[in-house]
């Protein structure tokens, strides 16, 4: 039988742990952070966002476990709100939850038509999704790779699933103009979609598309570079919520109180930790498939069995991580690679993370 770290007594833990920090902390609480932190890498099925690998840290708590992985290019200002998330869910509480399962969407990386198409059929049968979400704008592709995508997700949808049954969602991370995403939506409409996240960056250039268009527009990025949420009112139709980023699963319940438009909770291509709160979440919400169905994109996990849905959903659980898969997830990691995040960890809690849950900790 897999050991669970949840049940691991306090000295094996220590074996798992590395180096410190070279500096010495000073604040018994981030030192606590640190000395409880666990770094992982994972690597993924397919390259996704750039990389085929997914780092970070667990952090262990009387709560239970809460997961810190911001992407590269955060700065340790945003970072800090990952950190809050973690500290919230390894230090603090959600709040019951109202259902025990979540329905999720599949996730289509921008990859070639024929694998769309594969993927989609996977979802479908091996895991009974029939909301897919597709990655479109992808650097060094073009619109008739986006078609050619799309049009494979949905011939392959309404072949396994019945013809009208599937929901496709568009995903473009900000990275087309206004009349890139008029363009390409009124050729994509075609496929019948639910709605396109976040198209261009600005919030702005999403109002724009949303009049242009007949596609319903979500917001994600732009969300979270702002905190003026009550500004999406009537310029959008959907607003993404991802508990990591945007500062744990209590602050995003704040927003949902603040946005005053229909919500969809997704994750950040976590690990089942990560996961645990993004369910936490969505089980608190009005049910819409959620992009919690991420775990299908990784090769190996900090559980011994991937967090994939089955009929199109997944149970609400808190995970904890097992040990074995845990120590493989460490020992993934390059050289020098868990001082770096502990050093962004400790960058994080001085950019105000501390000030938003040191108090759970101290």
């Amino acid at each position: 039988m897999t050991a669970r770290l949840g049940d691991v007594p306090v000295k094996r833990l220590r074996s798992i742990h590395e180096q410190r920090r070279s500096s010495p902390v000073t604040d018994p609480a981030l030192a606590t952070l640190l000395r409880e932190a666990v770094p992982f890498s994972l690597p993924l099925r397919r390259q996704f966002r750039g990389t085929t690998q997914r780092e970070g840290l667990l952090l262990r708590g009387p709560s239970g476990w809460g997961e810190f992985s911001p992407f590269p290019d955060y700065s340790d200002a945003a970072s800090a709100r990952w950190l809050a998330a973690a500290v919230e869910a390894s230090y603090g509480s959600w709040p019951d939850p109202l259902r025990t399962s979540v329905l999720v969407n599949a996730i289509i990386p921008a990859v070639s038509a024929d694998d769309a198409a594969a993927l989609t059929r996977e979802a479908v049968l091996e895991r009974g999704c029939t909301t897919i979400k597709v990655k479109v704008a992808e650097s060094g592709q073009t619109r008739l790779d986006d078609e050619a995508r799309v049009a494979a997700v949905r011939d392959a949808l309404d072949s396994v699933a019945g013809r009208g049954v599937g929901l496709i969602r568009l995903d473009a991370n900000g990275a087309w103009t206004v009349d890139d995403a008029v363009r390409s939506l009124k050729r994509l409409s075609a496929y019948g979609l639910e709605y396109v996240e976040q198209p261009c960056a600005s919030l702005g250039e999403l109002e724009q598309v949303r009049r242009q268009t007949d596609v319903a527009v979500a917001a994600d990025e732009s969300i979270r570079w702002s905190d003026e949420v009550e500004d999406l009112r009537g310029r959008v139709d959907v607003a993404i919520m991802k508990v990591a980023p945007l500062g744990g699963v209590r602050r995003c319940l704040e927003l949902v109180e603040r946005v005053g438009i229909d919500v969809v909770v997704s994750g950040s291509l976590d690990s089942a930790v990560g996961l645990s709160a993004g369910l936490a979440l969505a089980a608190l919400l009005p049910e819409r498939a959620c992009g919690l169905g991420t775990g299908a994109l990784l090769q190996a996990d900090v559980i011994s069995r991937p967090m994939v849905p089955s009929h199109g959903v997944l149970s609400v659980v808190r995970v904890a991580p097992d040990l074995d898969a845990l120590l493989e997830a460490r020992d993934r990691l390059p050289e020098g690679g868990a001082a770096a995040w502990r050093e962004r960890l400790a960058a994080a809690w001085e950019h105000g993370a501390s000030d938003a849950v040191g108090h759970l900790v101290a």
